[in-house]
């Protein structure tokens, strides 16, 4: 069984989706209706923008969302078993199951992103990967600090993100070498995401994703929050939802995908980061990009 997997935020590069659209008409289509719905010529800064202008949160969540669907889209054959994302990915695989419109996603990422910038300009905040230790060591420590911090990402055996307070991420930092960690690395991203510190920015998400038509699903999704597949529509709408202000349980998720029959996974959108992943969590299965 297949399962498709999609990338988040931090997988752009410069020149990401040109190749795509100056040779498919069907993606050339999709890249000129992203620019109407946000207003402004995304194709210019993902074709050819900085890597400084890449990184702006309203640009690099649409630009990743844009790869990735379009990559799945105009791929010659396109089936799913079972769909997950990371993070943000998780609206491109709503989109490769027919959950979500190709149109509505895209404003739902939108929303999504400037609502995630306030968040971080309300709670200065930050990220950090911590590398080679227990994920109950991970937790105990950020559990011991008296700041919000908290664990965001269990991307696979060994390497968890913590999510938290500018100064919570700084002590943490130094609490996690002491306890034995190969890295603790502060990450250059805006803000805590995936902790309590982005309420703000998930009480605006549920406005928007509450107003937003969801499909039943063609196949299975694995969400962040629980790890779980899911065909419910409202069970999915609220995990989207909790997903900004709860962990991405990705190193679960991918078990569970194991668990229930996934021997072949591909890779949709930017970068090859899920690939490397899942190969850490799974070592026994087909890794690969569409």
């Amino acid at each position: 069984m297949n399962a498709y997997i999609f990338p988040g935020q931090g997988a752009q590069f410069s020149g990401m989706g040109k190749e795509l659209h100056d040779e498919n008409t069907l993606a050339k289509e999709m890249f000129q209706s992203a620019n109407d719905i946000l207003g402004f010529k995304i194709t210019d800064i993902m074709f050819n923008g900085t890597p400084e202008e890449l990184k702006q949160t309203r640009v690099t969540q649409p630009a990743v969302f844009l790869h990735s669907v379009i990559a799945a889209a105009t791929a010659e054959s396109f089936e799913p078993n079972m769909v997950a994302g990371h993070s943000l990915g998780e609206f491109s695989a709503l989109v490769a199951n027919k959950t979500l419109k190709f149109e509505d996603a895209l404003r739902l990422v939108y929303q999504r992103a400037m609502a995630m910038q306030k968040a971080c300009e309300i709670n200065p905040s930050t990220m950090a990967a911590i590398l080679g230790l227990e994920d109950e060591v991970v937790e105990k420590i950020c559990n011991d600090i008296d700041e919000v911090i908290v664990a965001a990402n269990y991307n696979c055996p060994g390497q968890l993100v913590i999510s938290g307070s500018n100064k919570g991420i700084e002590e943490a930092c130094v609490r996690m070498k002491e306890a034995g960690a190969k890295r603790a690395l502060p990450l250059p991203v805006g803000g805590a995401f995936h902790s309590p510190l982005m309420e703000p920015a998930r009480a605006e998400l549920e406005v928007a994703i509450k107003e937003t038509s969801f499909n039943v699903p063609t196949c299975p999704v694995y969400q962040n929050v629980n790890a779980k597949p899911s065909l419910n529509v409202e069970e999915i709408k609220t995990n989207l939802i909790d997903q900004l202000t709860a962990p991405v349980r990705w190193t679960q998720s991918v078990q569970n995908m194991v668990s229930d029959g996934a021997n072949d996974f591909i890779e949709c959108g930017p970068g090859k980061v899920l690939q490397g992943l899942v190969r850490k969590i799974a070592s026994d299965v087909e890794v690969r990009s569409i």
